[in-house]
């Protein structure tokens, strides 16, 4: 059974920083791209950063610049490295996967940036 577990969030102020990051279980973690997505109530789930089996990466959006995705094979986890955080990155993250044709989603972990 494939499961993904996020780490805690929390509050952080504007312009501060946050790490997050997911375990994941029940699949070979090395052969799997990875990926971090966030939503707001009322809105839909989007994308945010991903990172291939080789590495690759991949950021949409604001988080560009701001945010890193990194892996550890062997600690099969992901982490996503959120610098220079505003207001409007607080959201529910999720980490994700998909095998096959079926994406699999951790529970989803708060993130509020306020003062």
């Amino acid at each position: 059974q494939v499961q993904l577990a996020e780490s805690r969030g929390g509050l952080v102020q504007p312009g501060g920083s946050l790490r997050l990051s997911c375990v994941v279980s029940g699949t070979i973690f090395r052969n799997r791209d990875m990926g971090w997505s966030r939503q707001v109530p009322g809105k839909q789930r989007e994308l945010v950063a991903s990172i291939s089996s080789g590495y690759s990466t991949n950021y949409v959006g604001s988080a560009n610049g701001r945010f890193t995705i990194s892996r550890d094979n062997a600690k099969n986890t992901v982490y996503l490295q959120m610098n220079n955080l505003e207001p409007e990155d607080t959201a529910v993250y999720f980490c994700y996967t998909k095998i096959l044709t079926r994406n699999y989603w951790g529970q989803g972990t708060q993130v509020t940036v306020s003062s």
